[in-house]
């Protein structure tokens, strides 16, 4: 493939002169580490980097050209294209090398701000089932055709995503599914993308950070179904309980399974027990009752579940394969993950680091009717401060006991994001203990529970990190736990 063809229909700003127009290209990468000779090298403007610093070493590596939406910096001679977006121009040449196989495989991506990454597995499980040879991208870790691979990011840049998606139809691959996080959807990571089915979790406060307002959040999420270079998905599966979801404007070409509680969802849950052991739902689908069972609990995986069912009805999979593959899924990692060593409480660990994720995670807890719930969390350094206080409102209107401690500092004082906390938490006369040492915390909240309590420590989930100013340690909430509970006499 020639730089020309690689480049077609990418908005230039630059000409390209006919020479290097026809130079072969062999691959091409944002990593200057990883540009050999013949790539092309895409730079972008970074929050923490221009990639511009980086173009020399790239052509010293073998690049033919820099393509960016930067102008070429002072001394720079090698070949530098400019381009309208970067990462739309890096969308586009990545399927461009890779031979378009999203236009083949069936594209699942799943957006909202709660609940995509167990949708995901749930789906996936699903396909699996069904005897499909599937990849996963998200939140805790990628799969490709039953091989496990590290997760960078929740949703990769277009060119990890495309090569991929080209790894799973060499692998006779025929279902992808994705988290798309609105960080994605806003820069272009999903730019030309064709999905088959897009589906809507909810929408809530988060990332505010980087969207400012959530009207700007929502706008990011909706272009999943209202895409910019590509067609609008086939089919969308919509939260039709959330107040987001109903506003939802989608496609006229596009077909909908609306899920829910509510009186008009066209995928409805009629009935749901739930006990320690998991749920039953009973869901209504076009004059059908179907009894769904899991090994998950609470009301917020029964929002995934049916999300994983009108995902896998859009690509006519019959009941029975989903049911059964339900019934088997455990979910996914670090999301109500208990752990247990035999103690008469139980322990969970749990990602949610949002005041509605702490909301709904306490829910699930209170609806196993423990005598006590204990939640400990923190905040995030260097993200949005406002859901601060939030969080800690959630923490203390549904515990009984609340551990306040950190959550990934990164460049930020512990003790400045916990006195911004502590607005929240100090509006409610629940008991509650200060400690910016996590596992100091972790275990002060565990020797507080009794039995027949529930210990929540939320905010991690499967990360096995803490992020602090200076650098990043091993830590991971289930193996603290684990460690806790042996130093307490239990077994299992």
């Amino acid at each position: 493939m020639t730089l020309e063809q690689l480049l077609a229909g990418v908005p230039l700003r630059t000409v390209v002169p006919d020479a290097a127009a026809r130079v072969e290209v062999r691959g091409l990468d944002y990593d200057s580490r990883r540009i050999e000779a013949g790539f092309v090298f895409f730079a972008f403007a970074g929050a923490r980097a221009d990639g511009r610093e980086f173009a020399q070493k790239a052509v010293d590596r073998g690049a033919i050209a820099t393509v960016s939406e930067l102008p070429r910096p002072a001394g720079f001679d090698a070949l530098w294209i400019q381009v309208e977006h970067g990462r739309n121009a890096l969308a586009t040449a990545s399927k461009r090398f890779y031979g378009a196989p999203d236009e083949r495989l069936c594209l699942t991506g799943i957006t909202g701000t709660n609940g995509k990454t167990t949708t995901g597995f749930l789906l996936d499980a699903i396909l699996n089932h069904a005897g499909k040879t599937t990849a996963l991208v998200g939140t805790v870790e990628y799969r490709l055709a039953g091989e496990i691979l590290p997760a960078v990011n929740t949703t990769p840049e277009s060119l990890d995503l495309f090569r991929l998606f080209h790894g799973l139809e060499l692998a006779g691959g025929t279902h992808g599914t994705m988290e798309v996080s609105s960080h994605a959807l806003a820069l272009g990571r999903v730019y030309g993308i064709n999905f088959h089915t897009a589906v809507f979790t909810n929408l809530t406060r988060d990332h505010l950070d980087f969207h400012h307002t959530m009207e700007d959040y929502f706008a990011a999420k909706t272009l999943l179904f209202r895409p910019a270079g590509a067609p609008p998905p086939r089919w969308a599966v919509v939260n039709h309980d959330d107040s987001y979801g109903r506003e939802l404007r989608l496609a006229p070409a596009t077909f909908a399974v609306r899920y829910g509680f509510d009186e008009g969802a066209t995928l409805r849950a009629v009935e749901m027990d739930m006990g320690f052991e998991g749920l039953h739902v009973t869901v209504e689908h076009q004059d059908r009752r179907i009894v769904l069972s899991s090994p998950l609990v609470g009301r917020i995986n029964a929002y995934n579940i049916m999300a994983a069912c009108g995902a896998a009805l859009s690509y006519g999979l019959e009941w029975d394969v989903i049911a059964s593959a339900i019934a088997e899924c455990p979910g996914a990692p670090g999301r109500f993950e208990r752990v247990d060593a035999g103690q008469p409480f139980m322990v969970v660990v749990d990602y949610a680091h949002t005041d509605d994720a702490l909301k709904n995670v306490i829910q699930v807890a209170r609806g196993l009717n423990p005598k006590r719930v204990i939640t400990l969390f923190g905040c995030g350094g260097d993200r949005d401060r406002a859901k601060r206080p939030l969080m800690a409102m959630a923490a203390a209107e549904g515990s009984d006991y609340v551990v306040l401690t950190s959550d990934n500092p990164r460049s930020e004082d512990p003790l400045d994001i916990i006195n911004d906390a502590l607005v929240g938490l100090r509006r409610y006369d629940t008991p509650h203990l200060v400690e910016a040492d996590r596992e100091k915390g972790i275990v002060a909240a565990i020797k507080e529970a009794q039995p027949g309590d529930i210990v929540i420590l939320a905010g991690k989930g499967h990360e096995p990190y803490q992020q602090l100013k200076d650098r990043t340690i091993a830590f991971d909430d289930r193996e603290v736990a684990r460690e806790v509970l042996r130093g307490l006499g239990y077994r299992r």
